[in-house]
């Protein structure tokens, strides 16, 4: 838990910081140092030296002072080990693997190039084999809610400091669910993206094929914000592919698919606390759709019963060969399974899951997302010891196909157990769907209540419901701007925002004053808002956050008949915003009804 409770926990939380007159150098180098302070933390490898923090942080702000876009600016994080930092080891949980790489990872490389700065390398289940959090030479990352249960694994430190509140994101990777487990059972969020629109350059494969880099934060908006910094498509990178981020969007009333029948595991408790999400999900404008969870059970049976578990020998092999002792007797034991299979079998396997990739293809077709718990049961570490394959293998029911069924997924808290321990669900979807399951989560956080991770403190103010904000104070240097079409979360020209180093405030609408117009003639297809006397609707929109020295060139990119004005929002206050010149209005088709314009796209009428 963090012991400070004024420090700050979120990326909204630094910018205001910074906003208020704080130094990045004198923050970060008095964070890092208690850090270094803290000793025996089993959550964390190795941390950057403060004086190198504090250096970091000055060049930042020699950056931003040069007019530099820093979307991050300042911002602390935390990497998982198997994750290359430019001058610190890389372990990926084994000391006799460890190497100390020249550069960072690409996707470090973004993050700092954006204005974050890493403190320190995260424990691991070695390799990123196991889903628990105790298959570490440098200890087991106890849960940070109650120390003799799992931490959830294999990215079981990064969760670990963001729960606590050390960090506000942190880098995971997330293979057959590493990066959602973890999530879950530390009450804070993770968000698994589609395979490859994060690179994999400098990253230790565990299997190479399927890997994605995860992102947990302790907010939704958070999240997404790493995601848009991180996601790019790196020629370094085989497996890597260009993000589109305006394929996907969930409608009004969503169509939620829940797995049956489903499995605990005898855990009465956790059976309890989903019965309890789904009755939540009752109260909302969605509908329950019973899914057959067969095809996708064998999908993830097949990971570690079948072919692919001889893809972890592939980073792994000149070690095992040379120094089997060096490694873990657990992560030994898996990654050997991979003398049992033949090419003839890994043929045969490709054939089967392919198969299962068409049967589950038409579902997509009458549900939009799949709600499943993050984790059937949580066990103890005492538990996860006695008996290491059996108890982790109960941990990946509702994770280990996603990655081979080409989804994307964002484990979110749903609430707290009768026995204090947390709850999560993820909620599921085809590649692309980011934006639509970010949109999904950040309702859903919000109303759960919970604290933020194990800090106790409140969500106040962050991940609103679509309505009345408690928006923080615009930094100086910054402007505050709503949209309500193209330039939204997802859609194809939100990347003229995030280009010039905007960032998410949140989501509300407009006051009831409104009426919402798709435009005729547009590319990409836009709608126009009009303000009206009587007849008005809230439409729902963004409101963002851009530096004001890029908003002249933006505004240059808008093209007639929309342009720049002010709107009300519903808590009344008024922001720059898109308004539509009258005449382009005159024929133009009313989609008010549809409240706002992801919503009517998702309808595709």
């Amino acid at each position: 838990m963090s012991s400070d409770s004024s420090a700050p926990l979120t990326l909204l939380d630094y910018r205001a910081l910074y906003a208020g007159g704080a130094r990045p150098a004198d923050v970060l180098g008095a964070l890092a140092t208690r850090l270094a302070a803290m000793g025996g933390d089993a959550a964390w490898i190795s941390l950057a030296d403060p004086a190198s923090v504090r250096a970091a942080a000055e060049e930042l702000a020699e950056r931003r002072a040069a007019g530099a876009n820093l979307p991050l600016y300042g911002v602390p994080f935390a990497v998982k080990d198997n994750i290359d930092v430019a001058g610190m080891d890389t372990t990926a949980g084994c000391v006799a693997f460890a190497y100390r790489p020249a550069r960072h990872a690409t996707v470090v490389e973004r993050l700092v190039a954006a204005g974050a700065v890493p403190l320190g390398k995260t424990n691991l289940d070695q390799f990123a084999t196991g889903l628990n959090g105790t298959r570490s030479p440098y200890g087991a990352v106890p849960n940070s809610f109650d120390a003799r249960y799992v931490s959830g694994g294999s990215s079981s430190g990064s969760a670990a400091v963001v729960a606590r509140g050390l960090v506000p994101f942190a880098l995971g990777t997330d293979t057959a669910g590493s990066g959602r487990v973890p999530a879950g059972f530390n009450n804070i969020v993770g968000l698994k993206p589609t395979r490859g629109i994060i690179s994999n350059h400098g990253v230790v494969p565990a299997c190479r094929s399927l890997d994605c880099v995860s992102i947990f934060a302790l907010t939704v908006d958070d999240a997404q914000a790493v995601l848009d910094v991180a996601a790019v498509a790196d020629p370094a990178d085989a497996y890597s592919r260009a993000r589109d981020a305006g394929t996907i969007a969930f409608p009004a009333r969503p169509r939620i698919g829940v797995p049956r029948p489903l499995e605990f595991f005898g855990d009465h408790v956790q059976q309890a606390a989903f019965d309890a999400a789904l009755a939540r999900l009752a109260q909302w404008p969605a509908e329950i759709v019973p899914v057959d969870f067969a095809p996708f059970a064998e999908a993830a049976a097949l990971l570690y019963q079948g072919p692919w578990v001889a893809e972890r020998m592939a980073a792994t092999e000149a070690l095992m060969r040379a120094n089997p002792a060096a490694v873990h007797p657990v992560v030994r034991e898996v990654i050997s399974l991979a003398d049992r299979y033949s090419a003839l079998d890994a043929f045969r396997g490709a054939y089967r899951l392919e198969e299962l990739r068409s049967q589950t293809r038409p579902l997509w077709q009458t549900i939009d997302f799949l709600l499943v718990p993050t984790a059937p049961t949580i066990h103890t570490i005492a538990a996860m010891l006695a008996d290491p394959v059996a108890r982790n293998s109960e941990l990946g029911v509702y994770t280990n196909f996603v990655n081979f069924l080409d989804l994307a997924a964002l484990a979110l808290p749903a609430s707290l157990r009768t026995d204090g321990l947390p709850f999560g669900v993820t909620a599921i979807a085809p590649a692309m769907s980011e934006a639509a399951l970010v949109a999904f989560g950040r309702r859903w956080h919000a109303r759960s209540q919970l604290p933020l991770g194990a800090t106790g403190r409140p969500m106040a103010g962050r991940d609103m419901e679509p309505q009345a904000a408690a928006w923080p104070p615009v930094a100086a240097g910054w402007m505050r701007l709503a949209v309500v079409g193209a330039h939204l979360s997802g859609m194809p020209l939100n990347a003229q925002l995030t280009s010039r180093g905007a960032v998410l405030v949140g989501e509300t609408t407009s006051a009831p004053a409104y009426r919402l117009h798709a435009l005729s003639g547009t590319v990409p297809p836009k709608p126009g808002l009009r303000r009206v006397t009587e007849g008005g609707t809230a439409i729902a929109l963004e409101v963002w956050d851009m530096p004001a020295a890029a908003f002249a060139s933006f505004v240059a990119e808008i093209p007639a008949p929309l342009g720049i004005g002010t709107l009300t929002l519903a808590d009344g206050s008024t922001v720059k915003g898109f308004v539509c010149e009258p005449y382009a209005l005159d024929g133009a088709r009313d989609i008010s009804e549809y409240g706002g314009w992801r919503a009517f796209c998702a309808a595709g009428t």
